[in-house]
């Protein structure tokens, strides 16, 4: 595997993090591709590799092209490449694998169950990988390049992964959200955000021990009107986060009774 060749379309959070992980692993990364002339250039200086803005000059000699570009873009620049039916691997949750059949015969998913910022240091190693082949023989490709980065790599269809995705965005991205408001309602008010994160840590720990609903505590479990109020209140009547609120809670009451 450390003879494998692997070209990046893309040099965002998750191409860097991911060639970050494949350089360490010992796996050669011969070339990136982004649209964006200074990031293509600051992904080649960071994993000594070749660069290029334009999709007709891919590396010729990549044995796998790992596609980490924006859904909305993807389908867009795989209609300007030659793949030669070389291994294709796209890394987005939301798109199903057969995006790719169209564009070369062999091809297949490689998803980091992960949030990724390019700045911030991970260990891969921890990280789940959920992959998908159109065929055996890719499959146990896209594996072995996997467990050479991450000791947990699962099998998904396209439509677990879109489940996966769905479930991600909650846990992840609408948490992460709600920090932000959070930090809003502690800045107007003189008082740092850091106050919370042992808040934070331990709600994140207890998971780990309890179903989320039986871990779930605060004024909407049990549909406190008074301190729910009060809350609105403070968060203005009719502003998007009094809505928020209001409809968050109700939703925290439900799952609480068991009504779903």
């Amino acid at each position: 595997m450390s003879t494998l060749k692997v070209a990046f379309l893309g040099s965002g959070n998750l191409a860097t993090c991911l060639a970050a992980a494949f350089e360490k692993a010992g796996i050669e990364i011969s070339q990136v591709y982004s649209r964006n002339e200074d990031n293509a250039m600051a992904f080649s200086e960071r994993f000594f590799c070749d660069w290029t803005t334009d999709i007709s000059k891919l590396d010729s000699s990549a044995h796998v092209i790992i596609s980490a570009l924006k859904d909305s873009v993807a389908h867009d620049v795989w209609d300007k490449a030659e793949f030669n039916d070389r291994l294709v691997l796209h890394t987005a949750g939301s798109l199903p694998m057969s995006d790719l059949a169209p564009y070369t015969k062999n091809y297949g998913v490689i998803y980091p169950l992960q949030t990724l910022s390019k700045d911030k240091e991970i260990d891969f190693r921890s990280v789940p990988l959920f992959v998908e082949a159109n065929s055996e023989d890719n499959l146990k490709i896209v594996k072995t390049l996997a467990l050479h980065v991450s000791y947990v790599v699962m099998e998904a269809t396209s439509e677990q992964r879109r489940s996966l995705h769905l479930a991600a965005v909650f846990a992840c991205n609408f948490a992460n959200h709600c920090y932000a408001i959070a930090e809003q309602i502690l800045n107007k008010n003189n008082l740092p955000f850091d106050v919370l994160l042992p808040l934070i840590d331990e709600t994140a720990r207890k998971v780990h021990v309890l179903p989320p609903v039986q871990a779930q505590t605060g004024p909407a479990v049990r549909y406190d009107e008074n301190v729910i109020g009060k809350h609105i209140d403070l968060l203005g009547e009719g502003t998007m986060e009094a809505e928020l609120y209001e409809l968050i809670s109700k939703s925290i009451n439900t799952y609480s009774k068991g009504s779903l």
